[in-house]
């Protein structure tokens, strides 16, 4: 797996993303904090609505801001959009009243929904081979597990000498560290082969991802995802400090845990990925999700809430949790031309978190006016219909090349080469504009 940091370029973007990861791990355990000195109880509330706005601004920006990606250089957006967020995290210590941390969290996610499907995007144009990419994918998603687990003990460690305050800090380095690797590197620039207007381009990765049976799959289970992560990312604070009554420290211990199982999963998918589809893996992964929450709900009606099973809870989930996440950048690298890979980045970025804006407040209503078994059950069922969804909408046989006949072009055509009927690997695009085998 390692051996991709060889590549000087991506070996660069990966210090970049686990720094700025590590510092916004540590912006996560302080928003909380943050929410429950500003609110108390209803901190769930408040993080719900924190959740929201960022995802507000995801699915929002992203697809516009991908638009207007192919008019910049990448290098210098990824930059730009760094130091906004730097600065944007160094005055939330400021912030003594909800709204002006709801201000802040907007302009933060806004600057994000630009620079993630952009940096995203860029790694399959560094590691072009598919064999390097899923090892980078397996680097990536480690070093979003690194940050759970890391993030949440330097969290605590600080905590024991200083206000959580000080970890916004932390997150302005972070940012500010991802800004010098990314200009120490060059970055391909593909353009896009054709020219195309704002409009199109804005719908093109949502038309594209929507056209495509295992994107659609996908999906499903980003919707299985954003259930049970926002059980973890939203309610955490309150099981850990008002129903269990635990210190401020236990919850980054809670959130390691969390951490711990996606991290698991992330070192052994690469060898997994050599013998099984990422079809049942995926599927899978969001099944042992949905049967932890119901398992945990069912045992806190039974004898209540412990901290040694919310901790084991929280590492299932994780472990599911990072096996549907892991292998999606196959599903879309594999999906789109190099030129539309930001569209499709960003179409995953907005339609991922589409599903995240249903579970984030959904997780704290619920947790709010219910408590917590009908906080569990319901999301477990959310995410039962997010993996039903999969089941149904992408097939089991999904092949990669598909012999097609084409009627929609002249037979000069460059593409057809004087045969209207040809196999190659499909992807959504003018000459192919639906999922078919005749066009």
């Amino acid at each position: 797996m390692f051996e991709v940091l060889g590549n000087r370029t991506y070996r660069n973007l990966f210090l970049a993303q686990v720094v700025a990861l590590m510092g916004t791990g540590l912006a996560t355990v302080a928003l909380g904090l943050l929410a429950y000195d500003l609110a108390g109880e209803n901190a769930a509330l408040v993080l719900g609505t924190i959740f929201t706005i960022k995802m507000i601004a995801y699915v929002g920006l992203a697809p516009i801001a991908s638009a207007m990606a192919d008019r910049v250089n990448r290098r210098v957006l990824l930059i730009v959009l760094d130091l906004i967020r730097a600065s944007v995290v160094l005055c939330l210590p400021f912030a003594t009243t909800l709204w002006q941390v709801y201000g802040l969290i907007f302009v933060l996610q806004a600057a994000s929904a630009a620079f993630t499907p952009t940096f995203q995007a860029t790694i399959p144009d560094v590691l072009p081979d598919e064999e390097q990419y899923t090892k980078a994918l397996s680097l990536s998603r480690l070093a979003f597990d690194l940050e759970n687990i890391l993030s949440p003990t330097v969290a605590a460690l600080i905590l024991t000498i200083a206000s959580y305050s000080s970890l916004f800090l932390g997150t302005t380095l972070g940012f500010l560290f991802s800004a010098l690797m990314v200009m120490s590197v060059h970055l391909p620039d593909p353009k896009p082969a054709v020219a195309r207007g704002f409009y199109d381009r804005t719908t093109l990765g949502i038309r594209i991802y929507l056209a495509t049976p295992r994107l659609r799959g996908l999906l499903g289970l980003n919707l299985a995802v954003s259930s049970a992560g926002a059980m973890v990312l939203v309610n955490s604070v309150v099981l850990v400090r008002s129903q269990l009554g635990l210190q401020e420290s236990a919850l980054a211990w809670t959130m390691f845990a969390f951490g711990l199982g996606s991290m698991l999963a992330a070192i052994a998918l690469p060898r997994i990925l050599h013998v099984t589809p990422e079809r049942p893996l995926m599927l899978g992964g969001a099944g042992l999700m949905a049967a932890t929450l119901i398992g945990l709900g069912a045992l806190v009606a039974a004898s209540g809430l412990s901290w040694p099973a919310l901790l084991i809870a929280w590492a299932v989930i994780g472990l599911g949790y990072s096996t549907v996440l892991t292998p999606s950048g196959r599903l879309l690298a594999r999906s789109a031309h190099a030129e539309d890979r930001p569209a499709i980045f960003a179409a995953q970025f907005a339609l991922s978190h589409a599903c995240w804006l249903l579970a984030y407040p959904l997780s704290g209503w619920l947790m709010t006016a219910f408590g917590t078994v009908p906080a569990l059950l319901s999301l477990a069922t959310l995410a039962l219909i997010g993996i039903s969804t999969a089941l149904r909408v992408w097939p089991a046989d999904d092949p990669i090349e598909v012999a097609h006949t084409h009627d929609n072009l002249p037979l000069d055509h460059p593409h057809l080469k004087g045969h209207r009927r040809h196999t190659h690997a499909l992807v959504i695009d003018d000459a192919h504009p639906q999922w078919d085998s005749h066009f």
